[in-house]
């Protein structure tokens, strides 16, 4: 009896290669399993399904687990705000990790005896992977052909070929990553440091000029509507953002961060919807949240991206982040305005039941009701006593300091 293997199959030339080498060389009972997180359009898993029969494989499936990945992932990236160094909303990658959960659980489930994708031996997705497997399917072999090989892509090329699979796999200048949190760019001008990307490496074309307006309303933290359309699927309100945005060229950049293997990488992406809804929703929370709310989520934002990047999700301290996430989230609602025009936005507005600048305290800049000028005089001499006990006590520094200045 043939051995099992499930493949993590995207379709691409790596997965292809391995789904025909372990079915003709190996003799594997091959499993091709597409598992997507909402960057697979029908037309390409009927392809992939096509392909993966003609490549030898004795059964195809498709696992769709685009709800899992928003809300185990998505809407805790939103409460927090996440974005890797500032810049990156870690699109394509934080979705691996929900690819890499739904094939071992159909590998479990199908009692394989072994797991392959892809990944290379220079990339974080060898890693998160890797992790995932063995952790969740503790026991079964992991196969990885590219990585051991350490075949060229003309050399899977010809083996195909040879073998009567004659799918087009022309290297192209650039290579992409579509997902439902954006698309991720690589090759090109991005191996060059001096370089950036040209406006034909992107997918998404500007056709948009002008300007308009957009208001997305939020209801706890999560996407309730978009231009006072109500969406109770967040999946599809989040797409509505992507269509009206992305064709302004919002969301484009280029990102720089370490990768989990030490080295440094380097990416360009173009993200409409993400950086737009963490954008809105971080306007929404200035005008809702507490100061130290604002910084303490910041603080364990920052861990709970970072972790995700590096594959691990699955630490448990990852549940104890998203529970204060989640709790941060209780007053943020209500609705944000912003301005799109080509290459960028800018926030207008926000309208909540919850918004603390409204408050019978006073005015910023204008006029004080929960306090007497006096009140204020008391306030600041007591906030000054630190600095007036320190100075009094080293009264040379207060000289220099004052020459200084």
């Amino acid at each position: 009896m043939s051995k099992k293997v499930v493949v993590a199959f995207s379709g691409g030339l790596d997965t292809s290669f391995t789904v025909m080498y372990l079915a003709k060389e190996k003799g594997y009972e091959v499993h091709a399993v597409c598992a997507d997180t909402g960057g697979f359009s029908e037309a390409q898993l009927k392809t992939n399904e096509e392909n993966a029969y003609k490549l030898g494989a004795a059964k195809f499936a498709v696992l769709d687990v685009t709800k899992e990945y928003y809300s185990k992932s998505l809407r805790y990236m939103i409460f927090g705000n996440v974005l890797r160094n500032g810049t990156y909303p870690i699109s394509v990658s934080s979705e691996r990790i929900f690819q890499a959960m739904a094939v071992a659980r159909y590998a479990k489930e199908v009692e394989a005896d072994a797991i392959a994708h892809g990944s290379t031996g220079a990339g974080n997705d060898q890693v998160r992977f890797d992790m995932t497997f063995m952790v969740m399917a503790p026991g079964i072999e992991i196969i990885t052909l590219t990585r051991d090989m350490a075949l060229s892509r003309r050399e899977e090329v010809d083996y195909l070929n040879a073998h009567g699979f004659k799918a087009d796999f022309t290297k192209l200048k650039y290579s992409y990553n579509v997902g439902l949190w954006g698309t991720s760019i690589c090759g090109g001008e991005i191996l060059d440091s001096t370089k950036g990307l040209s406006e034909s490496a992107y997918l998404k074309q500007i056709t948009k000029d002008g300007s308009e307006q957009i208001e997305i309303g939020f209801d706890h933290g999560e996407i309730s509507s978009v231009n006072g359309e109500k969406f109770d699927d967040k999946i599809a309100a989040i797409r509505r953002i992507e269509a009206i945005a992305s064709p302004y060229g919002i969301g484009r950049d280029m990102h720089v961060g370490d990768t989990i293997i030490g080295i440094k990488g380097r990416v360009g992406f173009e993200a409409a919807a993400p950086m737009l809804i963490i954008a809105a929703h971080k306007f929404l929370e200035k005008f809702t949240l507490s100061k130290w709310q604002q910084y303490w989520k910041d603080q364990v934002a920052n861990w709970y991206g970072m972790f995700l990047h590096e594959s691990q999700y699955l630490e448990p301290v990852m549940r104890d982040i998203e529970a204060m996430l989640e709790s941060s989230q209780r007053n943020v609602t209500g609705k944000v305005t912003m301005e799109l025009r080509p290459w960028s936005f800018s926030t207008v507005g926000v309208d909540s039941p919850n918004d603390l600048v409204k408050t019978k305290f006073g005015e910023y800049g204008e006029m004080q009701k929960g306090w007497t000028s006096e009140d204020a005089k008391g306030f600041i001499k007591v906030t000054s006593t630190p600095l007036r006990v320190y100075y009094s006590c080293h009264k040379d520094e207060g000289e220099k300091l004052e020459e200084e200045l």
